[in-house]
């Protein structure tokens, strides 16, 4: 059992509503290794096990609305979280040289492996309220697709792999975003990453929401984690659409299909990266590990493409979408 099972009941307004059960067993166990009690050896043994298969029973059968919960969990990591565990020498680089600098968007150059520089680019949510205020909510405004669009041409004159970390709730609507051309921004970036003569690999490590999330997807392989989503809108904006009520957002995550499998089924995606047992939060280390071994991987795959294959095994993937035989 990892010490942070055990903050589970200490962290309770962070335990979602299906691990509960979790963390009442946690409280058991706890107290009874703490009254030293002689003779409860095999009570804790016995409430152990049963805390393992129980988990491992919830894991295992999670709604595509409880898979949400676990990708929007306030400890989960996010792209700067990653940064330190992916690789070493990170050099993050600022403003979209026009004057602005959307916290929203981070990005900067990595050493991945010894002699491997990628450029990573990805959404931010920040910690505590003031900076998730700084940063927006993780939701980019169009100076921040003009950053990452700075970042992507910064990839290609360098030849350098780019990488993006996605977990964003989805562009910002606000009324001075859309003024300034949040959607135009939006299309530069999809269409400028659907030219770029490098390799691109995308992960879903959180949230991925609409075309907010898309702005930085259009990759060659696209990965998910395996308890992140990927949606055209977000089940709460369906729910309201089609029942006039965010109750039923539930019922709009099944109908959705938002979850990694469901997504690998339909050739939306390339692959689920594995998680830690009971989500990415749980263990920081471990999750980026998962993720780095993938990414290594596929770019060992792409490194026998010529500049020109790059771009049209991109093209290629996307113009499939939504293709069906009868």
């Amino acid at each position: 059992m990892s010490s942070n099972e055990k903050k589970m009941k200490k962290n309770s307004n962070f335990v979602l509503e299906f691990e509960k059960p979790l963390g009442s067993l946690l409280e058991k166990i706890d107290e009874l290794e703490e009254s030293n009690v002689e003779g409860c050896e095999d009570v804790i043994e016995r409430l152990k096990k049963e805390f393992k298969e129980l988990k491992e029973r919830i894991y295992t059968n999670l709604q595509p609305h409880q898979r949400l919960q676990i990708a929007r969990h306030p400890d989960r990591p996010y792209s700067l979280d990653y940064v330190k565990e992916l690789g070493t020498n990170w050099i993050e680089l600022h403003g979209d040289r026009s004057g602005s600098d959307d916290g929203a968007i981070v990005g900067g150059l990595l050493e991945l492996t010894e002699g491997q520089t990628v450029v990573v680019v990805g959404n931010e949510k920040g910690r505590g309220i003031k900076e998730k205020q700084k940063r927006n909510f993780g939701m980019p405004q169009p100076w921040g697709y003009e950053k990452a669009m700075r970042l992507f041409k910064h990839a290609e004159t360098f030849n350098l792999p780019i990488i993006t970390l996605i977990d964003t709730p989805g562009a910002y609507p606000g009324l001075e975003a859309e003024a300034k051309g949040q959607s135009i921004a939006i299309a530069r970036s999809i269409q400028l990453m659907s030219t770029l003569k490098v390799p691109i690999i995308a992960v879903i490590t959180g949230e991925g929401g609409s075309g907010g999330a898309l702005a930085l997807g259009v990759a060659n392989r696209v990965l998910m984690l395996e308890h992140s989503v990927y949606s055209v809108i977000s089940p709460e904006g369906c729910a309201a659409i089609l029942w006039r009520t965010r109750e039923k957002s539930s019922e709009a995550a099944t109908a959705l299909r938002i979850t990694a499998k469901e997504l690998l089924d339909l050739g939306l995606i390339d692959e689920i990266i594995t998680e830690p047992s009971g989500g990415a939060h749980k263990n920081y280390q471990s999750s980026a590990t998962n993720i780095k071994e993938s990414i290594l991987r596929h770019l060992n795959q792409l490194k026998g493409f010529s500049l020109e294959e790059l771009q049209e095994d991109r093209m290629k993937k996307f113009r499939h979408f939504g293709a069906f035989i009868g």
